[in-house]
């Protein structure tokens, strides 16, 4: 294909694939959540100090160097949890989310492939306060716009972006709070599927018309749905309009079924959307040290590095499969799990087995040859 400047998404063969600006194959191979303020905890802010300092040198000696080592390809979504409470573990709403993420100066210095989230409706999983907008409305309509305006304007030009995210793992069928679109209450279970699609539908007309008004070359990535959270059929239906890729959350673990069910739910989703899956966050995690309430049917990191392999493996064999972003990068107080343990050094028996995975699954794959 020809070079076009801009990160693309297409088939190649049989088989999906980002296209770098380059015209070259790009597998996804991301870290979701990397943020400074985890090493700037009370037992670990020496260790800011004396090895980083600023924040330009822990993503350029940091950061970045350490997905390069590692055999990683790109950046996730880079907010990071800001209270634990119920996260990951009885999968209650938090009361407070997530820290701002990064700006076009800070993926700057990265250097490497990005995507950037965006917040156009605060209907997340994890939202212990949601608000159910309108997404028919003038003012959502004027919001979407600002937003376009604020972020997308800073990155138009940024042939490092891979595209936009929109809402992270959002309730489209009601919120654990017991919130909801008032458009939809009271409604029979026929009347609530059309109304939430014309409802979704709107939302992501509005949402990417702005975007695009602003910033015609870069992807949409679409929600980060939640398998949890849900994927309702008519919301699918909505997006597969406006959006150029199925973005999901899924984490399992050493239950074999889990895997299955979920490879068999995603083949679904992809066949009603035509759309390719990039993972946006994925991961495991086992009891450390500092968070042993984090224990699972992981038993370790090296458990962990098994599991990823396999799960990734499974992931990496469909063609609709465009990546994956792990989560996290530094283990911290709140979300508890990481690849890097809180005092800055990685879980070797967790890092070594990844980076051989990364690099041979990227030739297996064919990263960076024609597309």
């Amino acid at each position: 294909m020809a070079q076009s400047g801009y990160f693309d998404v297409r088939r190649a063969g049989d088989r999906w694939t980002f296209v770098t600006p380059l015209g070259r194959r790009f597998v996804n191979i991301g870290i979701a959540h990397a943020e400074p303020t985890n090493l700037q905890y009370p037992h670990d802010i020496g260790i800011w100090r004396k090895r980083y300092g600023t924040r330009e040198r822990w993503i350029r000696e940091g950061v970045a160097r350490d997905l390069t080592d590692w055999g990683f390809t790109a950046l996730g979504a880079t907010e990071e949890y800001v209270s634990g409470s119920g996260l990951g573990v009885s999968g209650a709403a938090i009361d407070i989310g997530h820290s701002p993420g990064w700006c076009s100066a800070d993926y700057a210095v990265a250097g490497l492939p990005y995507c950037v989230p965006l917040r156009p409706l605060e209907i997340e999983a994890w939202n212990g306060h949601p608000a159910y907008r309108d997404p028919t409305s003038s003012a959502f309509d004027e919001y979407c716009a600002y937003l376009a305006r604020a972020v997308c304007t800073q990155h138009a030009a940024d042939p490092n972006l891979i595209g936009y995210f929109l809402t992270d793992a959002p309730c489209w069928t009601g919120h654990p709070t017991g919130a909801d679109f008032p458009a939809l209450q009271g409604l029979d279970a026929a009347s609530r599927d059309a109304a939430l699609f014309d409802l979704a539908s709107a939302y992501y007309e509005t949402v990417t018309r702005h975007i695009r008004r602003y910033d015609p070359n870069h992807l949409i990535l679409g929600d980060r749905y939640g398998i949890r959270a849900g994927m309702p059929e008519p919301v699918l239906r909505a997006m597969r309009e406006h959006v150029d890729v199925l973005s999901v959350q899924t984490f399992t673990g050493a239950d074999e079924t889990q895997l299955t069910d979920v490879l068999a739910l995603l083949e679904r989703c992809h066949d009603l959307t035509g759309k390719p899956v990039l993972i946006a966050d994925t991961g495991n995690w086992c009891a450390t040290e500092m968070n042993p309430q984090r224990a699972s049917d992981i038993p370790d990191q090296a458990a962990r590095a098994h599991h990823y392999a396999r799960t990734l493996s499974a992931l990496a064999a469909r063609v609709w499969c465009l990546g994956w972003n792990w989560c996290g990068y530094v283990e911290n107080l709140a979300r508890g799990v990481g690849v890097k343990d809180p005092y800055d050094e990685p879980y070797r028996d967790f890092v070594e087995p990844v980076t051989e995975f990364n690099h041979r699954i990227r030739t297996e794959l064919g990263h960076d040859e024609p597309a």
